[in-house]
């Protein structure tokens, strides 16, 4: 008997050592029900819409979602502006989902870096990589590596509490600032640097950023397009909070309105808005109140139109941005598809910040997963990767960075029932039981990796309100992913957090 025994330890023993992640694997997914396990890599928007629409759509689905960082909502938290709470309210239903039995946050997990999307592939029926778009476009003009010139998303990143521009620190000493684009994120940057501090202070705008804009010298910031009004990229609502901005008028080029309102009557209705919004701004005199108003405003802005950067100019010792040369163009065709083309004039333009607002990129994640550099998307046929069963995308990475948080609910709707229609039809076959998030809990522990749970998020949540409520705002975010780990690490008691 004894001897039995010890040849039946010996065996496990033997089993044991021989047991490689595959073999694993198999023995966790036979311990578990074969519900169709889905992965979603980015705790954004997108990330949240699709696992929302998924666990609505079908009772037996399971989500989990992979955030790099330790915090969830990407763009919400990190992308809409200050003075936008309300736009912030989608967390609630983020939140929800979050919590839905069904589904699991796990962040602080790099993937790419930390696991494969291979190692997800095996682990799960189904992958949806929906990490948004975190490069940025070059402007492509000599002199943009100057000091005082900023991408749009790291400016954004850094009043808004993104560690990774914790230490932009940008020179906010000169008068004039020159915005290059006129989406709703210039219009956003425009408003942060000329909002009056009162406003401001009552937002969750981060406090160094706050400092630095007490100590702001910027009075005058001009938002560069190269079209035309009718053109124009942002909407009625952030041009009214321009139009209305405390303490700033309007200051924009005449010239640049010729014809305008002779072609307001065949523009769409949104479009038309817009352009009678923008005449009635540059063009019509005001009434004496609004008159008073801007009299006595110290801070001015403008649109410029038909001009498109061609370098940033230097100081005399070649250390850091003095001007910006701007080519100025004329439209060929009109509407929408109207072309800049340029007349071989220029004209230069005096500043000390260049911000580029001209839009974000998504880069590749994983070798193994395809990536079309020219559009700095995944090639995708509504949401399903081309040439890789079982893979998806939705959000910026499906479409580019276009569109306002609406359409990437909508879009990633969309590759949500696309997964849903390959499941029905066994495309995607969910017969085979999969292990999930236990065998890659399994692997991230070997390789030395914790993640961030929900209810881990919701101490570091707890810790940034009480921190906000302190000082007058609803949140005073944590700036390091150290802190952030730190406080979410801690030991709760009676559902509070203790302070460290």
């Amino acid at each position: 008997m004894h001897q039995f025994q010890t040849g039946l330890g010996l065996y496990f023993r033997l089993i044991l050592s021989f047991d490689s992640a595959g073999l694993r694997e198999q023995r966790i997914a036979s311990l578990h029900s074969c519900s169709p396990k889905v992965c979603i890599v980015g705790g954004g928007p997108a990330g949240f819409y699709t696992a929302q629409h998924l666990i609505k759509a079908r009772q037996d689905v399971e989500v989990d979602i992979y955030e790099r960082l330790p915090v969830p909502f990407g763009l919400v938290r990190f992308g809409v502006a200050p003075d936008h709470p309300e736009v912030k309210n989608v967390i609630n239903t983020f939140t929800q989902t979050a919590k839905h039995t069904r589904c699991s946050f796990y962040g602080n997990v790099n993937v790419g870096k930390d696991v494969s999307v291979e190692e997800l592939q095996r682990a799960y029926h189904a992958v949806v990589l929906s990490y948004g778009a975190e490069g940025n476009r070059s402007i492509g003009v000599p002199g943009e590596e100057l000091t005082g010139v900023y991408s749009a998303k790291d400016f954004v990143g850094w009043y808004n509490g993104l560690p990774s521009c914790r230490e932009l620190s940008p020179d906010l000493s000169c008068e004039t600032a020159v915005i290059l684009g006129q989406g709703n994120v210039a219009l956003d940057v425009a408003r942060v640097l000329l909002s009056p501090l009162d406003i401001l202070k009552k937002t969750d705008i981060t406090q160094p950023a706050l400092e630095a804009l007490t100590g702001s010298q910027v009075r005058r910031v001009l938002i560069v397009g190269r079209r035309g009004p009718m053109q124009v990229a942002c909407t009625i609502k952030e041009l009214r909070e321009m139009v209305n901005l405390p303490d700033t008028r309007p200051e924009m080029v005449v010239s640049d309105f010729e014809g305008v309102t002779e072609a307001l009557k065949d523009l769409p209705r949104p479009r038309k808005r817009l352009t009678e919004l923008l005449l009635k701004t540059a063009l019509e005199t005001p009434g004496e109140k609004e008159q008073e108003r801007r009299n006595k405003a110290s801070r001015t802005w403008g649109f410029r139109f038909f001009r498109s950067p061609v370098e940033v100019l230097a100081d005399p010792e070649r250390s850091r941005t003095a001007g910006v040369r701007l080519a100025v163009n004329k439209l060929e065709g009109s509407g929408e598809r109207a072309r800049a083309v340029l007349t071989g004039e220029v004209e230069d333009v005096t500043c000390g910040l260049v911000i580029s607002s001209i839009g974000y990129k998504s880069l590749p994640i994983d070798p193994s997963v395809p990536f079309d550099s020219s559009k700095a998307i995944v090639p995708n046929t509504m949401g399903r990767v081309q040439q890789a069963s079982g893979l998806y995308c939705s959000g910026w990475l499906k479409t580019g960075p276009t569109g306002v948080i609406a359409t990437t609910m909508n879009n990633s709707f969309d590759t949500a029932r696309s997964l849903l229609e390959d499941m029905d039809s066994g495309t995607v076959d969910v017969s085979a039981a999969k292990s999930g998030s236990h065998i890659i809990s399994s692997l991230l522990e070997e390789r030395g990796v914790k993640p961030v749970t929900f209810s881990d998020w919701e101490k570091i949540d707890n810790v940034e309100m009480r921190r906000g409520e302190a000082i007058g705002k609803p949140r005073e975010k944590l700036l390091t992913v150290e802190e952030m780990l730190r406080v979410a690490r801690t030991v709760t008691e009676d559902k509070n957090v203790i302070s460290y």
